[in-house]
Order: structure tokens, then C-alpha cells, then sequence
């Protein structure tokens, strides 16, 4: 049955508030906010000028449901919120929802030290940032590592030494940790730093000049030379990062659109330094302007978490949008300051904006250039394979491992625009014959389509096994015993001389024919999709085996705690003496009985 939108119309209010739009099995469609309800709504229903989108949208509207607020602010904040908890899919979606990446400068003790920083923050310190990326915090503390030399180490690292660590030697850290800098000079680099991440240059610079000047009247000439080498590192990069004269907390947003594609670019401007910059690539299915996109858009990016504290101060746009005042209204309100939302500006911030826009509208003819160009390689692949129709969606599995130990096996999924990495997956490897790829892939398949086959998720229409004939068998077996069908599963290949661009596909579905030579257009695609597969799976191993080699044996054993084993490597020295140790040993640790020195033994030896 239609949507009745003239009966529904005739008695909408004209107050503020939300709609949201249901289909007829009662899934949600839409969320959206209005400063006038009855207005806003009627405009899904006008005879002309809606969008494809917009017009596809309205034929599935089944159920309108509208909340009144009492103001444009109170709307907007709802949506947000509805917007998070449903994902809409009519709504603008960020498929980047990351969180930014910290600078952390701890006070637990007198000894502070530097640490990058990502989720919540739990650890007492000041945090600096959010940096745009992890390269834009590694720059930063690489900066300050080599001019201010505070130490980066973890605390049980620092705890532990007996003798300076390799930074020192290289000139990164003044070792604290065996007491070679004094009280009050450590805390000099500390507070130099910190005034660093405050933006605070120019201050920095005349306390290095005064250190200096001191330090040639006392004919201290070594330590005059260390003040003239960090006021000529802090010039370099004053000179790298400071555009025109601008101080202010800023941040710089600008949006393109074409072709249903959207791209919004961001500055990051903190104390007149351009910290970085940022790219998202939202879906933005009914936005018909860049002043829409951005409507939809900043509420999701600045009231995800309840507002930062760390917001700016001004938030430039290179458009007008409709709920300025109520988005500026919201984050006052969270964040107790004024926030200035503006899109007509002069002077510098006038070239911020430009550099922006510039940088959106680059970027997302790139990203259209891409889809153009993966859309001929899906197409290229259709005629390979012979299939009616375009495939949607392929998924590749790949083993990685290092002589079978640490097993991790990847899935990635790609689709018209390209990799979906939301739906990649790993999974961890366990109870197989140490280097038995086989038994490796029928875990991961079974494991993968076992959860498809419950509902979380799609299944694809190619199914890619990075191997031969005895790959392809343990796939077929797999997806029959789990009642899988309507999956082409194709083997790659890479043949003796395992090169590439000699790779080739064997089709299960049919009797494993051979296609030798596949299209160009079709192999790149392939190549690009296994190669992917290849990085995720080596990827999630060197992370599980590295994992694993940092854990403690001593870790797990009842009775042993952090404090003891700290007391057991601090009496030993390290993990190969106690490996080395007898339980008479043992039992000489303070606070070490012969009970827990037996449960050591026996589980360093797995007895």
C-alpha cells in the first residue's frame, strides 16, 4: 500500500524536530532534522525536481515518524544520535570512523615521558592533538625525540635498566632512567616540550637564546652548543609548518562533489602550524550540494563522542550551510566555549579555504578516475568468466605464517568501488599440524561462511583461493558441507616460474577448466585483490607474532603477579637466567615460596 503523504501532510506541525522515513517491513530509511517539520517534509513529495536518489528513496517510503524539539539545536542532536545507532542507508555514512591519534605527555611521576595515544584516555598526562594521522604524530615526536630528548620508552622498559639504551647513544634521550641528566635539567626538556605542543614557538625560542647567552658566561660551550642546535631545529621547522601569520586554533574544511561521489577535505590548524590534513569519502546518497553534504557531514565528524574537548576554535567552510548557527549552538553547549562557524573569510584563512577546495576537488577526481577505472576491470573480468552478468562483490582468502607458527589467515572483500575494508576479516589459526596450509584455509573458510550463513553479513559472487586445484577442493568441500551456493570459487595460480602477470585461473564450478591467459584488465584486478589479501594476512601475523614474543613466559602462572615478576627479572636480570634457574634459585627471590617457585619451573619447562 502507498504512502498516504497528503493525508500525513495536512496534519504535520511546523515546529522544529526529526523525521525518520520506515519501508514497509519496517526497516529505517531515513533520518533527518528540520527547522520547520511540515516544510521539509513536503518537499519528498513535490511533482518535479527531486534527484534519482531522492525519487527511490520516496518509493519505498512506507511509515513517516516525527519527533518535535523544542529548538533547531535539539534536533540536530537527535539526528546525530538516530544516525549513529541505525546507519540509515539513505543517510551520509563516514566509513573512516577511526579515532584520531594523541600526543600523551605523562605526570605520574618525575620522569615524563612522550607516548603516541589512540581510544580512550585513561592514562594520567596532558594530551595534545587530535593529530590528522599516526605520520603526523610520528613526525612530531621524531622532531622532539631529537631536539628536546625526552624519553618515548614504556615504563618497565625505564624501570629495568642498568645502562643507557641505544637513544642514548644516539642522541634521542638524555637517560634518565641511570640517572645521567639531573632533576632539574630533565624537567627543563619536559616543560620545553610542552610548550612545544602548545604552539608556543616563539616562547621556546627565547628561553633557548637565554640558556644559550648563559652558558657562554659560564664557558659552558658543550651546553651552548645543545641550545644553539635546538633553536636552529625549531627555526626549520617554525619555517616548514607557520603559513602567513595565523595563530588561531583552526579547522579548514572543504567538500567536492560529482558524480554521486563526495570527498571532504580538512586542515588542521593548531598555533598557525598546519599539523596535517585529512580526506573522508562519505556516502552521501541524497546530498544534491556541497552545502548539503557539509549540513549532514559535520555533525556526524564533531558530535560523534558526546563533542571534544579539543575542538577548535574557528571551523572554517568553503560553503554556507543551513544549520550553522544550530551545530555552533550544540558544540557550545558540550564543549563550554565559543565555536565560530564561518564560510566567508578573507586574507590567509581565505587561502586555507582555497588550498582545501583544491585539495577535495583533486582527490575525488582521482578517487572517480579509480571507480572508472575498476568498473572496466569488473567488466573485463565478466567477459573472462563468461558470466551474464557483472560480478558485485569477490572475496580472496590467504594463509601467512612463519614455519607454522603464529597462523593468521586474511579475507578481504572488493566491490565496484574498490576495497571494502570493513569487511575484511582475520582469524587466528589454532589447533592444526604446524604449517598445514590446507587445514589453515578450511578453519578460516568454515569459520567465515559459518557466520554468513547466520546472517552477519554477504555472500559474494566470486570466491578468490590463492593456490592450485588442492586450495580449490578444500573451498568446494567447505561450502558443501556448509550448504553454500551461488559462490564461483576460482583458484589463482602462479605457476613455475611463480612470476606475475603468468598466473592462472581455475574455475571449480566447472570441472576446474584453466583459463591460461585472462584478460589484462581482468589479471590486474586479481593481482590487486590477492596482493591486498597477501598484505592483510602478513600483516596480522607479524602483529600475533610479535604479540606473542613480547608476552612473558612468567605471564599466566598462578602466583605470579606484575610485582613479583618484576622482582623475579629485576633479581636475575632477564628472562634467560630465570629460564636458566633452578627452583633452589627460584625460592631466593624475596617473596618467592617453594609452592609458586615450583609452579615457575615447571611451566618455563612445560612440565
Amino acid at each position: 500500500m502507498a504512502f498516504d503523504s497528503k493525508s500525513f501532510l495536512k496534519s504535520l506541525t511546523q515546529r522544529p524536530g526529526i523525521y525518520q522515513m520506515f519501508d514497509s517491513a519496517g526497516d529505517i530509511l531515513y533520518v533527518g532534522k528540520a527547522k520547520n517539520l511540515k516544510n521539509r517534509v513536503s518537499s519528498y513529495f513535490r511533482n518535479t525536481g527531486l534527484s534519482p536518489k531522492t525519487a527511490a528513496l520516496v518509493k519505498r517510503i512506507a511509515q513517516i515518524d516525527v519527533t518535535v524539539t523544542e529548538t533547531e539545536t535539539e534536533a540536530l542532536i537527535l539526528e546525530h544520535n538516530l544516525i549513529k545507532q541505525n546507519r540509515p542507508p539513505f543517510n551520509i555514512l563516514m566509513r573512516d570512523d577511526k579515532s584520531y591519534p594523541y600526543i600523551l605527555l605523562t605526570d605520574q611521576d618525575k620522569w615524563p615521558r612522550l607516548a603516541f595515544h589512540r581510544g580512550a584516555k585513561k592514562s594520567k598526562g596532558t594530551y595534545f592533538g587530535p593529530f590528522p594521522s599516526v605520520y603526523a604524530v610520528r613526525e612530531s615526536m621524531g622532531f622532539l625525540q631529537k631536539t628536546f630528548k625526552v624519553r618515548q620508552c614504556e615504563d618497565v622498559f625505564f624501570r629495568n635498566r642498568s645502562r643507557p639504551c641505544l637513544q642514548y647513544q644516539i642522541k634521542r634521550c638524555t637517560a634518565p632512567c641511570v640517572g645521567l641528566v639531573s632533576d632539574e635539567d630533565y624537567a627543563a626538556d619536559v616543560n620545553l616540550t610542552r610548550l612545544y605542543l602548545d604552539g608556543k614557538g616563539d616562547k621556546i625560542l627565547k628561553q633557548l637564546e637565554r640558556d644559550m647567552e648563559k652558558a657562554s658566561l659560564e664557558l659552558a660551550f658543550e651546553k651552548a652548543a645543545e641550545s644553539r642546535d635546538q633553536i636552529a631545529a625549531l627555526r626549520q621547522i617554525q619555517a616548514q609548518q607557520v603559513i602567513e601569520k595565523g595563530r588561531g586554533t583552526i579547522d579548514v574544511v572543504a567538500a567536492a562533489l560529482s558524480d554521486g561521489q563526495a570527498c571532504v577535505h580538512m586542515l588542521y590548524i593548531r598555533q598557525g602550524r598546519i599539523l596535517g590534513s585529512r580526506s573522508y569519502y562519505p556516502k552521501a546518497p541524497l546530498a544534491q550540494d556541497i552545502g548539503e553534504l557539509l549540513d549532514d557531514f559535520l555533525p556526524l565528524l564533531y558530535l560523534a563522542g558526546g563533542g571534544r574537548p579539543d575542538l577548535p576554535k574557528e571551523i572554517l567552510l568553503n560553503t554556507e550551510i543551513e544549520s550553522a548557527t544550530a551545530l555552533s549552538e550544540a558544540l557550545v553547549e558540550r564543549v563550554q566555549r565559543k565555536i565560530e562557524i564561518k564560510h566567508s573569510v578573507r586574507g590567509f584563512r581565505a587561502k586555507w579555504v582555497e588550498l582545501a577546495q583544491r585539495t577535495a576537488e583533486q582527490n575525488l577526481a582521482g578517487k572517480l578516475a579509480s571507480k572508472q577505472s575498476q568498473e572496466k576491470r569488473f567488466e573485463a573480468l565478466r567477459e573472462t568468466l563468461e558470466l551474464e552478468t557483472v560480478p558485485e562483490r569477490l572475496e580472496c582468502f590467504d594463509i601467512s605464517h612463519s614455519s607454522g607458527e603464529a597462523v593468521v589467515a586474511s579475507c578481504v572483500v572488493f566491490d565496484g568501488n574498490g576495497a571494502l575494508k570493513s569487511d575484511y576479516r582475520r582469524f587466528n589459526i589454532d589447533g592444526i599440524t604446524a604449517g598445514d596450509d590446507y587445514a589453515a584455509m578450511e578453519q578460516a573458510i568454515r569459520r567465515r561462511y559459518t557466520r554468513l550463513m547466520k546472517g552477519e553479513g554477504k555472500l559474494p559472487d566470486i570466491l578468490l583461493i590463492d593456490g592450485g586445484k588442492g586450495q580449490i577442493g578444500i573451498a568446494k568441500e567447505v561450502l558443501s558441507d556448509l550448504g553454500v551456493v551461488g559462490v564461483m570459487i576460482i583458484g589463482v595460480a602462479k605457476g613455475t616460474t611463480r612470476k606475475p602477470g603468468l598466473e592462472t585461473l581455475i574455475l571449480a564450478d566447472q570441472n576446474n577448466r584453466v583459463i591460461a591467459r585472462p584478460q589484462q584488465a581482468a589479471l590486474h584486478l586479481i593481482q590487486q585483490i590477492r596482493d591486498e589479501a597477501h598484505r592483510f594476512a602478513i600483516t596480522g601475523h607479524k602483529q600475533r607474532r610479535d604479540k606473542k614474543r613480547r608476552t612473558s613466559p612468567l605471564e599466566g602462572i598462578p602466583g605470579v603477579g606484575p610485582s613479583r615478576r618484576r622482582d623475579i627479572l629485576k633479581h636475575f636480570g632477564g628472562i634467560r637466567e630465570v629460564q636458566k634457574a633452578s627452583v633452589a634459585d627460584l625460592m631466593k627471590v624475596p617473596n618467592i615460596n617453594k609452592k609458586v617457585a615450583d609452579a615457575i619451573y615447571s611451566a618455563l619447562y612445560n612440565e
